[in-house]
């Protein structure tokens, strides 16, 4: 088993970076079908999200793989060498396990305790799964990541105070404005991100709320939810005249909003009435330009950070209490990887001892022959029995010794002395 996860976040690509890998990617229907076409891949699952782009395979040539999985990060993110080496980090085996446990867990995202990534993820593997792309090890620790990351959040108070990307985005708006009572709100896209901000604005008292959406079905729906206004998609310039805080979040390919929307939008406003921008789309959704223009304050999902920060010591005591939690599920992991190690190895002595016993029985086909068919049984059976009472005991010291930190030394020296790598004589 060779692990291998290698991918890009927050925390090492500026979201520059991170908007070429995934606007390529999107132009592919399934990236996990073209990593399936590696041919050192057994297993793959490909996770998008805002903050990070990242490839999880089991593999049967780490070393080749990994030279395959760079070049395919590579081409279809159009990266440079020097930005490849800058922003890509490598985990693996026990590394990239605990990696995929500290994502789902959400102790790695850019606001710790958010549930998103759970769904993201598990929506990655349920694709995954679709694809075909999985198998006995990929099941395996997508599940177990799984009950981490329930554990995480039942055991721990890491989500009580946690904030979404969406909450964020709200306490940076309070921060501008001072308070949100009676303003208005413009919502472009109507999925989740922009459902938990709607949430968090209503608390807020937020006194009207503009939704668009490209589905304007399901602009209405939301509308309906949340008390707000559906506007058609095309009327949003229109609507951003209205607003005094606006949130993106699409999954369009392309500005939503140009700099000329904005600065018509402001022209015969009130003087000094403000625009609040908020993007906190992958690709982004409103030209960086429009930021520059008097009047508008344009922030996207980077700009975020200052406002996560703010709460990270007060959830530093319940991060480490889960981290715990996510070094002890590592740990039984660790044992079931090791007890896959052993198999090979096992498998490959007995059916040296499964050859020896076949060659001497057949030595001895001459005299045998003069036996009964019950004798030839019982001697048969004899032979098998004592070489398995011989054997019995290295396997067994290995399957216990699976579980220590040894393991690697016993089993180069139990293939050396029954000479397993060496071919049949």
């Amino acid at each position: 088993m060779n692990i291998i996860l290698i991918g890009m976040n927050h925390k090492t690509a500026p979201l520059e970076i991170r908007e070429k890998l995934s606007l390529s990617c999107w132009k592919e229907l399934e990236p996990v079908t073209e990593l399936m076409k590696i041919p050192q891949v057994k297993e793959a699952m490909y996770l998008s999200t805002c903050n990070r782009v990242e490839v999880l395979a089991d593999t049967t040539d780490a070393g080749s793989a990994l030279v395959n999985l760079r070049s395919f990060i590579f081409s279809h993110g159009n990266l440079s060498t020097e930005e490849m080496e800058r922003c890509l980090y490598v985990h693996a085996d026990q590394e990239a396990v605990r990696h995929l446990f500290r994502v789902s867990s959400s102790l790695d995202s850019l606001v710790m305790g958010e549930p998103q990534i759970l769904g993201q993820v598990k929506d990655a593997y349920h694709r995954a799964v679709e694809k075909n792309a999985t198998g006995m090890v990929l099941n395996k620790l997508l599940h177990h990541a799984f009950r981490v990351a329930k554990r995480v959040r039942t055991e721990t108070a890491i989500a009580n105070n946690a904030v979404s990307v969406s909450y964020a985005a709200v306490e940076l708006a309070k921060k501008i404005f001072g308070n949100l009572q009676g303003k208005t709100v413009l919502l472009i896209g109507a999925g989740e991100m922009s459902e938990l901000a709607a949430r968090h604005l209503i608390n807020h008292g937020v006194g009207k709320f503009l939704i668009t959406n490209r589905t304007y079905a399901r602009a209405l729906e939301m509308a309906d939810t949340f008390q707000g206004q559906a506007i058609e998609f095309q009327d949003l310039a229109t609507s951003l005249g209205e607003a005094d805080i606006v949130i993106s979040s699409t999954g369009a390919v392309g500005y939503v909003i140009t700099r000329d929307m904005v600065a018509q939008a402001l022209h015969g406003r009130k003087k000094n009435r403000l625009l609040f921008l908020i993007d906190i789309a992958v690709p982004r959704d409103i030209d960086p330009a429009a930021g520059e223009i008097d009047n508008a304050f344009l922030y996207n999902i980077d700009d975020l950070q200052e406002v996560v920060d703010d709460n990270l010591e007060s959830r530093r005591q319940e991060a480490e209490r889960a981290e715990s939690i996510v070094e002890e599920e590592l740990e039984k992991c660790q044992a079931w990887m090791n007890s896959l190690l052993v198999v090979p190895t096992i498998v490959s002595l007995r059916q040296k001892v499964e050859g020896i016993i076949k060659g001497e029985l057949d030595k001895s086909a001459s005299w045998m022959k003069t036996l009964d068919a019950e004798a030839r049984k019982n001697v048969e059976v004899m032979a098998a029995a004592i070489v398995n009472k011989i054997i019995h005991d290295p396997i067994t010291s290995l399957k216990d010794e699976s579980q220590e930190d040894g393991l690697m030394s016993s089993l180069v020296l139990v293939r050396r002395l029954f000479k397993l790598d060496q071919d049949s004589e």
